[in-house]
């Protein structure tokens, strides 16, 4: 069950990182403000004071002498205890007057002289003198007490038990957080309840409160730890005094790490706090206008910007910093960003203008250069379109008002799609008419009106050209009644039996010697199947005569060349015992007939028409247009026939079933 519990709160965890991340840096950093021992006046800061150290704790503060400055007497003093706190000899401080001057000495190292600029909660130097000696013995004989082992061993289980307190602390508040929110859902999550609304402002609180807990006991956690430890203290002191030390200076002020990453952070905090109050705005506010949501966004979007620049005008005086100063800075820096970013802001204007005209709207079917698609999400940068691939494309919004676009969605949806149709010369163009007109009704999503048109176009070269015109409401599913509608035209002209052309040419070849070139070669080579021509030579119509030794090949009719005698096929299958054949076929050596699975189809117990020729020419040892026509006779006997009975017999692959074995 707690390693359940701690998985969880780790997940949560992990999840809200980087705000958890953000509140500590917060925290930590005016945690560095406020605690006296972290924030303590750096050297460089102050030219008159400088601190005297032991272990990382400030005992007091020297100033100027003679020659000497403060940094320079707070280092040799610094120098000269550490020493001290090495020596294995107790700690003896010694209070000595020579003359007017009043020193602070151990038993082997002078530690500083007294002067009155020194005198701070004493009378006199001598009287400060020895406040300094007594502060100086208390911290020394800590010092020494806190480097032996066991104060080492004791400090370290101390460590280790708050850790451990501090884990469990930790898992405590996640698992009560967790139980907050359970029972806040109860309280605010039903929607018919009027505490509803302020569901998420209460857990959002309460997450706050709770990592403001954690960050706080992990804070504390690390202050303790670091402060038993003597070395820890010094490493400590030596990181915030690097923090507060001035790494540059504005105006007339010096700034510090801590300062500017404090700054940020309240920059940060204002952010944050500028989008609650903003989101707030819009819940409660512009939502009962019944603006339209994106004139929504807009305003938003704007006034939050607006209120983040007021914030950091008042923002920036309150923190020492002079606005006029950086107004030459400001100026160049925004010259160079405005290059930078020429092109950002033209798509941010640009979609600032597109809200207000609204030319697009989330949800149109919009068609800009080469990219057609949906409109899922309209930005202050950029656009979102889903194209009919299901592919999601940002497009810039200067593209819009750059380009022209096509709305297919904007005022009245129809659009009209053409199909150009060709048919053969000779058609009846009104079965034609009437074809493509039924073909177009039969679809359910072409509108009945406007009723669909055709329209005769022109005379082509190989077929005459119409148009059918059609309308639909939807214009996203344009390609695909397009391709619907193909299909349908096809279908209706095969029905009315119009024929579709392919375009013909007429070819002429000349030669002197080409008919004895063609004979001889006819001879040698003659194949089964010609091309698709027929060879004239000689005389020519009635109309004229064609040149000699002229060859005029013309497109028309596939035409058979036999490439045997006449009835050669005939014979050789009047040769052949059918019975025995088709029971050689069924045999174990013969055809392969089995379960067949094609395109998700289950077609039983066939075999395949290119397998079936292969075979017979191995086994009946004849050629390929034997073994093709011996395929076609056993169609023809209706002993086997295609499982479909779309196609003859094929060398192909192709399936096909005897019939014995259709149950």
């Amino acid at each position: 069950m707690l390693i359940s519990i701690a998985r969880m709160v780790c997940f949560q965890f992990c999840r809200r990182r980087w705000r958890i991340f953000l509140l500590a840096g917060l925290t930590l950093l005016l945690t560095l403000v406020s605690v006296p021992s972290t924030a303590q006046t750096s050297p460089t800061n102050n030219n008159e004071k400088a601190p005297v150290i032991v272990d990382g704790q400030v005992l007091f503060e020297v100033g100027n002498f003679g020659n000497f400055t403060a940094a320079e007497r707070a280092d040799k003093i610094n120098e000269a205890l550490e020493d001290e706190l090495r020596s294995p000899q107790a700690v003896e401080i010694q209070v000595a007057e020579e003359g007017e001057q009043i020193m602070i000495r151990t038993q082997e190292n002078h530690l500083l002289t007294v002067t009155k600029q020194d005198v701070i909660s004493a009378s006199d130097p001598s009287s400060q003198a020895k406040l300094w000696k007594n502060l100086l013995e208390v911290k020394l004989q800590q010092g020494k007490q806190e480097r032996q082992v066991v104060y080492y061993r004791q400090a370290l289980i101390y460590s280790i038990g708050v850790l451990v307190g501090a884990i469990a602390l930790h898992f405590g508040l996640a698992f009560s957080g967790q139980l907050a929110f359970r029972q806040l859902t109860l309280w605010f999550g039903e929607p018919t309840s009027p505490l509803h609304p302020w569901e998420k402002p209460s857990k959002l609180f309460l997450r706050l409160a709770l990592l403001g807990c954690l960050t706080g006991l992990w804070t504390a956690v690390i202050f303790y730890v670091t402060d038993l430890f003597p070395q820890t203290r010094s490493w400590r002191y030596k990181f915030f005094n690097l923090l507060n030390s001035p790494v540059f200076n504005l105006g007339d002020e010096p700034y510090s790490p801590i300062q500017v990453l404090l700054l940020l952070a309240v920059t940060v905090g204002l952010w944050f706090a500028v989008s609650i109050v903003t989101r707030l705005f819009k819940s409660y506010i512009l939502v009962k206008t019944g603006a339209v949501a994106r004139v929504q966004e807009v305003v938003a979007i704007v006034m939050q910007y607006l209120l983040t620049f007021l914030g950091l005008i008042i923002l920036l005086p309150i923190w020492g910093l002079d606005v006029g100063s950086l107004a030459i800075f400001a100026s160049v820096l925004g010259l160079g960003i405005g290059f930078g970013v020429q092109n950002i802001t033209n798509n941010f204007i640009s979609g600032f203008i597109i809200t207000l005209e609204r030319p697009i709207q989330v949800g149109d079917f919009i068609n800009v250069s080469n990219l057609v698609g949906t409109v899922e999400r309209i930005g202050s940068r950029s656009t979102e379109i889903r194209t009919l691939d299901q592919v999601t494309i940002i497009v810039p919004n200067s593209r819009f008002l750059e380009s022209e676009v096509i709305n297919w969605s904007h005022g009245d949806p129809v659009s009209r799609l053409r199909i150009p149709v060709g048919v053969a010369y000779g058609s009846n163009i009104e079965q034609v008419r009437a074809a493509l007109l039924e073909a177009a009704n039969t679809h359910p999503d072409v509108l009945l009106s406007p009723t669909p048109q055709v329209w005769f176009q022109e005379f082509a070269d190989s077929s005459l050209n119409f148009d059918l015109l059609v309308w639909t409401g939807e214009p996203k599913k344009q390609p695909r009644i397009k391709s619907d509608l193909n299909y349908l035209i096809a279908e209706s002209l095969s029905r009315h039996q119009i024929e579709v052309p392919f375009p013909q040419r007429d070819l002429n070849l000349r030669s002197p010697r080409l008919e004895e070139f063609i004979s001889s070669w006819l001879q040698q080579y003659t194949p089964p199947l010609a091309s698709q021509a027929a060879i004239n030579s000689g005389n020519g119509d009635e109309g004229g005569k064609q040149p000699e030794n002229t060859l005029t090949i013309t497109s028309g009719e596939p035409i058979y060349q036999p490439a045997y005698p006449p009835n050669f096929l005939d014979d050789e299958l009047a040769k052949l015992d059918i019975e025995e054949l088709v029971q050689r076929m069924r045999e174990p050596e013969g055809l392969e007939i089995k379960d067949r699975y094609y395109r998700r189809n289950l077609y039983p117990a066939c075999f395949i028409g290119a397998e079936a020729v292969e075979w017979f020419m191995q086994k009946q040892n004849c050629t390929l247009e034997v073994a093709i026509a011996l395929g076609e006779l056993l169609i023809a006997r209706k002993i086997i026939h295609h499982v479909t009975d779309k196609h003859p017999f094929r060398d192909d692959y192709l399936f096909y079933r005897f019939y014995t074995d259709e149950n």
